[in-house]
């Protein structure tokens, strides 16, 4: 006997129509209700008529959207949810957004009627619009922390506390953050870790920025670290930490001597730079694996599971930090 939407209702103490949007449009009802109406989802084995009728009608196809397809952050996230996805037999089609809001937005509303779903990695969509594409499409997200949305999030406080400890060590006591993007979500929330983490240490915190994440706006950057009085910095990623690594050999400043240079994301190459880069590190292919899956389930009719699932990240030291220099 089919199980109706009636009965989860009854079950959960709430109407029909809360039911469906609880299961269709996660993001527009109360956490305590949509959890309740889950439970009772999964204890009664129901699955949704437009759950069915999407299966049905499943085009095999899900979009992976990236803001920079260059940077080499994003190369284990495209090859595993490529991976992931073509195992439960879809495939994966990839769009760089070039860093912007509205090209995202408009790729989004493009994809309705050609997709089963989408992934968004690092998305630059503001609160509102994001919600409005959960809304319309079945999505997860990465490296966005949302307890509404089924998100995946490599959480840089504790590789990024080992970087303050190790800086401190080491003497800094101004220490700079290089900013990335201002419509990035993960911008502003590792820069706010950063300055909390450096108070905490009774250390000076600078930000320089904002800034491309790219390793040409390192140029910009290192110039502008070299008037700040910092000792060390912790760039946004590694490829903004990399073009300060590169722009501070041509001025004659030496690093580990003079300036010491964090990354962060461990990408491709960082342990290949001039000097090799101390970054913080954390797995970027789990990060697409489960974000890849979560997505899966919800397109294979499972009520869709909304929070963050947080991937660990530790320091990794190189030869790009040192002992402040005797002055």
């Amino acid at each position: 006997m089919r199980v109706t939407a009636k009965a989860v209702a009854e079950r959960a103490g709430v109407a029909a129509s809360t039911v469906s949007r609880a299961l269709n449009s996660p993001g527009r009802i109360n956490e305590d209700t949509r959890q309740r109406i889950l439970d009772a989802a999964r204890e009664l084995g129901y699955t949704s008529s437009s759950t069915s009728a999407r299966t049905a009608a499943r085009k095999g196809l899900v979009a992976l959207l990236v803001p920079d397809v260059t940077n080499p952050f994003y190369f284990d996230i495209i090859r595993s949810t490529q991976e992931q996805l073509r195992t439960a037999g879809f495939m994966q089609l990839l769009i760089d957004t070039g860093e912007s809001h509205s090209t995202e937005a408009e790729t989004l509303a493009q994809l309705e009627s050609i997709v089963d779903g989408v992934i968004l990695s690092a998305t630059r969509l503001d609160e509102t619009a994001l919600r409005e594409a959960t809304a319309r499409l079945p999505l997860t997200v990465i490296n966005r922390q949302h307890e509404q949305i089924p998100s995946v999030l490599i959480d840089i406080r504790t590789g990024l506390t080992q970087a303050i400890d190790h800086l401190k060590a080491l003497g800094h006591e101004t220490i700079a953050f290089v900013s990335g993007p201002p419509g990035s979500w993960q911008n502003h929330w590792r820069g706010k870790e950063f300055e909390e983490q450096v108070r905490r240490q009774s250390l000076t915190p600078i930000v320089v920025g904002p800034y491309t994440p790219t390793r040409t706006s390192g140029v910009a950057a290192a110039d502008a670290l070299l008037v700040t009085g910092a000792t060390a910095c912790v760039a946004f990623n590694d490829l903004l930490a990399i073009g300060v690594l590169q722009r501070l050999r041509q001025r004659g400043v030496r690093v580990p001597d003079d300036m010491s240079v964090v990354g962060c994301d461990d990408i491709f190459g960082a342990d290949f730079s001039a000097p090799p880069l101390t970054t913080i590190a954390g797995d970027t292919e789990q990060a697409g694996r489960l974000a890849a899956s979560r997505l899966i389930s919800i397109l294979n009719g499972e009520p869709p599971r909304v929070g963050t699932t947080l991937i660990p990240t530790h320091l990794l030291v190189r030869e790009s930090t040192g002992p402040v220099a005797s002055r």
